[in-house]
Parts: structure tokens; sequence; C-alpha cells
């Protein structure tokens, strides 16, 4: 899977631009080239066209049995899901879909609780996902990336910056590396991140998640990763509800 956000939605953490920065670095691709890319490389791809040059994409292209990837558009919300929810039918049940539901469904159904029955924190509504999973969603009509990725990392999510400071999000990490050089870093485990608030984790969504710089022999910064750090807490507010509570595209078909 694929997703390529301006920066004015996709709103990268600046840390990830650091070995750019620090480097001089001036290859990366852009928005444009990388579309390219991915058709030229997964020709099998289905590439959903949004407005300003945004655009998400999906391969089934050397699909794992245990990471399976499906996508749905339910009311202009698109979600592409990797991987498996052990309590799909819990999740059913308590969103009220049919047995037929995917794990994408389940995801876009969580999203809309949390977006339209505010002000539950995302990680409340995140939480009870059980699986090995990552997830990349859409709100088209809100304008809101979503971005998630299981407590231990069991699913690829990789993101970087591309040329023009728009946020690049796949779980193939040679595309993100193709594409952002070494304006990358794994997606933290554990993690969420939305356009509004930033990157938390729903695993400790009292702590802060930060980057952290790795440099290489000569003192330069190669790497960037993300972190929770558990020393450091952060304000909260006080929070409602309970578990009982929470709860325009143009698409191309591959040749």
């Amino acid at each position: 899977m694929l997703a390529v956000f301006e920066k004015a939605i996709g709103k990268p953490p600046e840390e990830l631009s650091l070995p750019s920065a620090v480097a001089g670095v001036t290859n990366l691709k852009s928005r444009e080239e990388i579309a390219k890319m991915f058709r030229s490389w997964r020709p099998d791809s289905t590439l959903y066209s949004l407005p300003n040059g945004n655009f998400m994409a999906l391969s089934r292209e050397n699909l794992c049995p245990l990471h399976p990837r499906s996508v749905v558009v339910v009311d202009d919300v698109f979600c592409i899901f990797v991987g498996i929810l052990e309590n799909t039918c819990d999740l059913r049940h308590h969103y009220g879909l049919s047995r037929q539901a995917t794990e994408a469904m389940v995801v876009v159904e969580a999203y809309k609780v949390l977006r339209d029955r505010a002000p539950y924190p995302p990680d409340q509504v995140i939480k009870d996902l059980e699986g090995k999973f990552a997830f990349i969603l859409f709100d088209a009509r809100a304008g809101t990336l979503f971005l998630g990725r299981d407590r231990d990392g069991s699913a690829q999510l990789q993101w970087g910056v591309a040329d023009d400071g728009s946020l690049v999000c796949s779980d193939d990490p040679k595309i993100i590396t193709e594409a952002c050089g070494k304006c990358c870093a794994p997606f933290p485990p554990g993690c969420i991140f939305m356009s509004e608030t930033g990157l938390t984790s729903f695993d400790h969504p009292l702590h802060k998640v930060r980057a952290v710089a790795r440099e290489d022999p000569n003192g330069n910064i190669c790497a960037v990763i993300f972190q929770v750090d558990l020393y450091t807490r952060l304000h909260s507010i006080p929070r409602t509800g309970s578990a009982a509570n929470w709860a325009g595209a143009t698409v191309v078909e591959g040749e």
C-alpha cells in the first residue's frame, strides 16, 4: 500500500526531514514521480486519485497470507488495511456491522465514532483493536489523515517526506527509500497519527512520542526513529465516556 499527501494535510513531523536538511540531499522524489514509480513497479495496482495531487494506492503483489491487504471506501472515507484483527467478530457486534464486514470496514467505523462522537480521545477508540495490523485512512470531506500500527509492529508501516514536504506512507520499505531517501523511518508500533493531533501512543497516551536522531561515524544525522518517552508525561484533560460509549475521488485501475 502507498499513500502520499501534501504537507497541508499530512503535516509530517519536522524530524523526518532532518537527514536531508543536514546532508543537503535534494534528490527526493515528487508526488508525481512517486505515483509513476509505484505504477511501474506494481502494474496490478489500483490508484485512488484525490484532490491536489494526493493519492492512495493498493497492490496485491507479493501478498503475505499473514498480512492480507484490503481497501474500502465508505462515505468519502478511504481506508487501506494490512494485516488481521483477531477480535473482528467482537468489533463487528460492537459497531453493529454485518458478518461480511472486513477489517478495513471496522477501522472506518471506529474512525467515524471518533469523528462524530467527540470528545473521545483517539486512543480510546483504537486500543481495542487486537492483532497484527497497519492502516492508512483518509476522510476526504474533513481532510483528515489517520494512520495506525499494532503494538508489536508486526505489520510493516514506514513513513517519509517527499521533495515538497509531502508525507509518504507505505508498507514497502523499498518504495519509501526510493521515494524519500534517508528522510524516512518506521512508523512507531502502538501509535496513531492524525492530521489535527499529530503522533501519539495509544498504549501510552499520556506520554510523549519523541524523535531520536542517529548519527553516522562522522557525526552526521543518518536516520531518525520515533519512540515513546516514558519519562515525559503529557498534560491530560478529564476523559468522559466508557467502553460502552466509545466506540470526491477517481479510481484508476491498473493495466
